[in-house]
Parts: structure tokens; C-alpha cells; sequence
């Protein structure tokens, strides 16, 4: 699979997934959401490296004010819902207006990158945030690249799927913590 998609990063083209079996589409889901969160994971790790070796300061996360103002079965909704439905929508829906276009690649990309630095926002604005946006924004930027290689296999209510399960396994152990009344820190 991780050639399949190394060859599609090369030169991404909108062709769907010849197999149409359910459980090739969900075990396709499964890998790709390990790969997204592994891949999360080691870009969260380098941010965080140079964060503390630039000492640099992004400021509050967005996320900090949710858990400070809302209810946990709001941000639930918000987070696994609300957010993957919109934001697919947004950046890998418009993908099918570009399905026989020679102009394909560039929108797969200019859609992914435009969905990792809209997450810019979740950082309070700084000098140091904008110059930094890049490596801030590359766990995004990665797993866009991923919902957008599956809803380009296997549709937009796929994209959505793993988008909800990838914000749901990275949401639920904080919420959790939150009801416990664990402090986060």
C-alpha cells in the first residue's frame, strides 16, 4: 500500500479503486488512518524539537480555549462531526471538477496545502507562528495528502470517514481526561 501511495504522490491522477468491496474500503480506512496518525505523531515530534531548540513561542492552541468554554459532547460533535463533514467538502469536493482536467495534480496539491495552513488558525498569530507555519501545519498538510488520495479511491463520504475517525482518536482520550477531571498538562 505505501508504494501504491508513494506512486500516486508522484503523480496523482483521479482514478477510483477498481475493488468496490466493503471491506477492502474499511481495512483501506484502517491503514491509512495508522498512517496518518503515525505520521501526526513524528511531525508533532519534530515541531516540537524545534519549538524547544529555537525556543520558540506559538502562543495558546486553539484547542485550549474549545476545552475551556464548551461542553465535551459539543466539541465531540464539532470535532468528529461537524468539522470532517465541512471541511471534505471544502477541500476534497471541489477535487471532482478537476477529474478529466490536465490542471489535476495542481488542484489535488493547492486543496491539501490550503487544508493544513487553514489550521494556521488554531495558532494564535505571531511573527514566529507565520514563519514557522510550514512545520506547524505539516501534520495537517500530511493528512490531507491521505484524505485526499481516498476520496479520490473511494468517494467523499470516505475522505469524510477517515477525516471523523483520525479527529475522534486524537479527541476522545482529551475529552476523556476532561470528564475524569484529570488535568492535561
Amino acid at each position: 500500500m505505501l508504494n501504491e501511495i508513494l506512486l500516486f504522490a508522484k503523480h496523482p491522477v483521479y482514478e477510483q479503486d477498481a475493488n468496490t468491496s466493503t471491506s477492502h474500503k474499511l481495512r483501506t480506512l484502517f491503514k491509512l488512518l495508522i498512517l496518518a496518525l503515525c505520521l501526526s505523531i513524528i511531525l508533532l515530534m519534530v515541531a516540537s524539537f524545534a519549538e524547544n531548540i529555537l525556543h520558540l513561542n506559538v502562543g495558546k492552541h486553539a484547542i485550549d480555549d474549545l476545552f475551556e468554554n464548551y461542553s465535551v459532547t459539543l466539541i465531540f460533535f464539532l470535532a468528529v462531526i461537524i468539522a470532517p463533514f465541512f471541511e471534505e467538502l471544502f477541500f476534497r469536493g471541489p477535487l471532482v471538477f478537476f477529474k478529466k482536467s490536465k490542471f489535476f495534480k495542481i488542484a489535488f496539491y493547492l486543496f491539501t496545502v490550503l487544508f493544513g495552513f487553514m489550521h494556521i488558525s488554531n495558532f494564535e498569530m505571531t511573527k514566529q507562528v507565520l514563519l514557522f507555519s510550514p512545520l506547524l501545519v505539516a501534520p495537517q498538510i500530511s493528512v490531507g495528502f491521505l484524505l485526499g488520495y481516498i476520496r479520490i479511491r473511494f468517494g467523499l463520504i470516505w475522505s469524510m470517514a477517515l477525516h471523523a475517525c483520525y479527529n475522534m482518536v486524537l479527541i476522545v482520550p482529551v475529552l476523556i481526561m476532561q470528564l475524569l477531571d484529570i488535568p492535561i498538562e
